[in-house]
C-alpha cells in the first residue's frame, strides 16, 4: 500500500489523457487559450498502461480518466480495455463534459468502463452557453440518455455553482437527477489559474441546510466512489446530493489521490506545486522496479494540505493542465 509521510493511504490515481477541451468553461480554461501540450509529449497508451500497472502493483485500485475532455483522445475505448484488464484495477471511471458521450458511451461500457461523472452546470440553454462558451446542452443531455441506455448504473452530475449565474438552478438540477436516477454533486470553484481565481463560487456549507430542508435530505454513510464528496439522501433513497468543499471545509487530512497529467507529470496536490516527471523515465526504458521507486519517491513529496484560502494566487496552471 502506498502511504505518504502523513500516514494517508494513496489508492486513487486520476490520469489525464489530454489537456484539450471543446468547451471553455469560465472557471477552467480561458477563451482563446492555445498553449496546450504538444501531442509528442503525451504519454501513449502503452506508457499509460505501464504507469497504471505500477500503481496497481503498489496497492492503488481506483483509476479515473480525465482531461481536458478525455473523449477527445482518439481511440479512448481501446485504452479503457487495456486498463480494465490489468490486475488490481478494481474501479475504472471517467469524467467528461458529455458533448462527445452519445457517440462513445456504448463502446466505453463494452470496453470495461464502470462509472461516469458528467459536468453540467444548468438545465437552461443560455446559462450553459454562457458558462461553457458553447450551446452544448442538448448534446450533453443526449449523451446522458445514451449512457444510461448503455448500462451505466452510476452516473454523477458535477455542477459548479456560481453566484448570480447558476445558483438558482440547483433545485431544478436536483429534481432532474432524481427523475433520471442520477446523483447530483455540487463542487466549490477552486482558484486554479486566473480563470478559477476570478470565479465567484459559493460556500456550499452555507447552502446545505436550506437544500436539506427543501428536499428532505439527511446525512448518508453511503460510499459512492473514492473521492472526497460527502452525501445526503432522501429517506427513500430516490434523491442523493453530494458536496465537494475544498474551500469551505477542506478534506486534506483524508486525501487519497494524486494526478497524472497528459505529459506524464505526477502532481501531488491541486493546490501545490510538488510534482515528479515520469515521462523521461519511461522513455529512457526504466524497469518496473525503477518506475515503482519513482512513484514512491513522488508520494513522499505530497504536501499536508493545499493553501487555497491562504494563497489563492499561487497556482497559476489551469485545471485542465493538471488533469481533472
Amino acid at each position: 500500500m502506498l502511504r505518504d509521510r502523513f500516514g494517508r493511504s494513496i489508492d486513487y490515481l486520476r490520469l489525464s489523457v489530454t489537456d484539450r477541451c471543446d468547451l471553455r468553461c469560465s472557471y477552467c480554461i480561458p477563451k482563446g487559450f492555445k498553449n496546450f501540450e504538444e501531442p509528442a509529449n503525451w504519454l501513449d497508451f502503452a506508457e499509460i498502461q505501464r504507469v497504471v500497472a505500477a500503481f496497481a502493483r503498489l496497492g492503488c485500485h481506483r483509476f479515473r480518466l480525465t482531461g481536458g475532455e478525455p473523449l477527445l483522445r482518439r481511440n479512448l475505448p481501446a485504452l479503457v480495455s487495456r486498463l480494465a484488464s490489468l490486475p488490481g484495477v478494481d474501479d475504472l471511471s471517467l469524467s467528461t463534459n458529455g458533448t462527445q458521450l452519445a457517440g462513445q458511451a456504448g463502446a466505453l461500457k463494452a470496453a470495461g468502463l464502470q462509472r461516469l461523472n458528467v459536468s453540467l452546470d444548468s438545465l437552461r440553454r443560455d446559462c450553459v452557453a454562457s458558462i461553457s462558451g458553447s450551446d452544448s446542452l442538448e448534446q450533453v443531455l443526449q449523451g446522458l440518455s445514451v449512457a444510461r441506455a448503455a448500462g451505466f448504473s452510476s452516473i454523477k452530475i458535477n455542477m459548479v455553482p456560481l453566484a448570480g449565474i447558476n445558483d438558482r438552478d440547483i433545485d431544478a438540477m436536483l429534481a432532474y437527477c432524481k427523475a433520471h436516477g442520477f446523483i447530483l454533486r455540487l463542487i466549490e470553484a477552486m482558484p486554479m489559474g486566473h480563470t478559477g481565481q476570478q470565479a465567484d463560487g459559493l460556500d456550499l456549507s452555507q447552502l446545505l441546510h436550506s437544500l436539506s430542508q427543501r428536499h428532505g435530505l439527511t446525512p448518508s454513510a453511503v460510499s459512492l466512489g473514492g473521492g472526497p464528496a460527502r452525501y445526503w439522501q432522501s429517506p427513500d433513497g430516490s434523491c442523493t446530493l453530494g458536496l465537494i468543499t475544498p474551500m469551505s471545509q477542506h478534506f486534506c487530512a483524508s486525501c487519497n489521490r494524486v494526478r497524472l497529467s497528459v505529459d506524464g507529470t505526477l502532481y501531488m496536490c491541486l493546490g501545490q506545486e510538488e510534482k515528479l516527471a515520469l515521462r523521461p523515465l519511461l522513455r529512457a526504458g526504466c524497469s518496473d522496479a525503477e518506475l515503482e521507486a519513482a512513484i514512491r519517491a513522488a508520494i513522499e513529496l505530497k504536501p499536508e494540505k493545499h493553501e487555497f484560502i491562504q494563497q489563492p494566487q499561487q497556482v497559476v496552471r489551469f485545471m485542465s493542465m493538471t488533469g481533472g
